[in-house]
């Protein structure tokens, strides 16, 4: 079997489940490269404002290594959070037959791209978009680095509609670009007896709601990117419907003291219970403002768990998941009036909507994507 070493910092929920399916479908040998090793114990995530450690196994499956990080301040975040001076050894210890590298924005992944190329294949995995509108300065330095860094890619993996454009507009030509789905693992938040949706059912009773009550749902980071304001500004306009945000972050005060009566807060849960949590709405609402949404993969996730969703035009994956008048909405991330519109037209059709969702999110899958990485040269 052809051998694909894989540079990721750490072990994310995301992704662990698509090496596992690589890993016992067993038509190419992969072994995952974790450059961040001080992520082996709990991580604490910044946004969030507390240590996450997530309750779902993330190494089970596959063969993986964590690589020696010597760099003095450790972390995901920063170009030199990342230092392995024995990556490229030891996927070359390896005789690997093609890398893929998951974000060149670190000291090793960077490294390891360029002393690959030319001498094997060089996949890399991202979703940046061009959708931020950026002072002329940053956008003409922004072009000059990524012409440059994407020199030593020979082919991408793009997520969507925007990814893709991001590639070309930095110099990777149509041949170079392989269409390989943003996907969550839908399985994991199929409900195929009813036992997420029963015990949602019992959870929305005792938040308060109602059968039928509709439920606007928030669940992420409390942080301005993702801007929840907005959310917790315009509920007070709809009275007759429950908004639910679930998550922490630096705006959590600042929300709470806005809220109305309609508004509940739930703190951050855990992944074992999000195919229930996203079954506590009816509509998911992700009113993103940016920068840097590049996708928003829980709007897979709560289409795959069966919501109506209303996303804004600065979120990545809007153009490629969500149909207006069809499973959902797309509004002007700086209109309120727009947002305020559209909430009025969802709730006629919120069910339509939600079997729509499910039906549609069925085509982003972890096969797909493990089919296209497959077959790889």
């Amino acid at each position: 079997m052809k051998k694909l070493a894989i540079i990721i910092t750490h072990p994310i929920q995301y992704y662990s489940p698509l090496f596992k399916l690589l890993s016992e479908r067993k038509k190419i040998r992969i072994k995952v490269f974790y450059t961040w090793e001080q992520s082996k114990k709990k991580v604490f995530d910044k946004k969030f404002g507390k240590e996450i450690k997530w309750d779902i196994p993330l190494l089970d499956g596959y063969d993986y290594t964590f690589v020696k990080n010597i760099s003095k301040n450790p972390n995901s975040g920063t170009f030199n959070g990342v230092i392995n001076p024995d990556l490229n050894k030891e996927i070359k210890d390896w005789n690997a037959d093609a890398i893929l590298v998951f974000g060149w924005n670190h000291h090793s992944h960077f490294k390891a791209m360029r002393y690959f190329k030319g001498k094997i294949p060089v996949y890399f995995r991202g979703d940046s978009t061009l959708i931020d509108i950026l002072p002329k300065f940053r956008k003409f330095a922004r072009n000059l680095t990524l012409s440059f860094i994407y020199k030593f890619v020979d082919f991408a993996f793009y997520v969507g509609t925007n990814n893709k454009a991001y590639y070309k507009k930095f110099g990777l030509k149509e041949n170079q670009l392989i269409f390989a789905p943003h996907a969550v693992d839908n399985d994991r938040f199929s409900d195929t007896i009813g036992e997420y949706s029963e015990k949602a059912v019992l959870w929305r009773t005792k938040l308060g709601f109602s059968n039928n009550d509709i439920v606007f749902l928030f669940v992420g980071k409390f942080e301005k990117k993702k801007n929840p304001l907005l959310l917790t500004e315009v509920a007070k306009y709809f009275l007759q419907y429950k908004f639910l945000f679930v998550g922490n972050g630096k705006l959590e005060s600042e929300m709470k003291k806005k809220a109305g009566k309609n508004v509940i807060f739930i703190p951050f849960q855990n992944q074992s219970l999000m195919p229930v949590v996203y079954r506590l709405g009816d509509v998911y609402v992700l009113p993103s403002q940016g920068p840097d949404e590049t996708w928003g993969l829980a709007v897979n996730e709560a289409m795959a768990c069966g919501n109506a969703v209303l996303v804004s035009d600065k979120v990545g994956c809007a153009i490629d998941l969500v149909k207006n008048n069809e499973n959902g909405f797309i509004f002007n991330s700086k209109n309120i009036d727009d947002l305020k519109e559209k909430i009025s037209d969802i709730v006629k059709k919120t069910a339509a909507f939600k079997k729509n969702s499910q039906q549609k999110i069925k085509l982003h899958n972890f096969n797909v994507l493990a089919k296209t990485i497959e077959s790889f040269d």
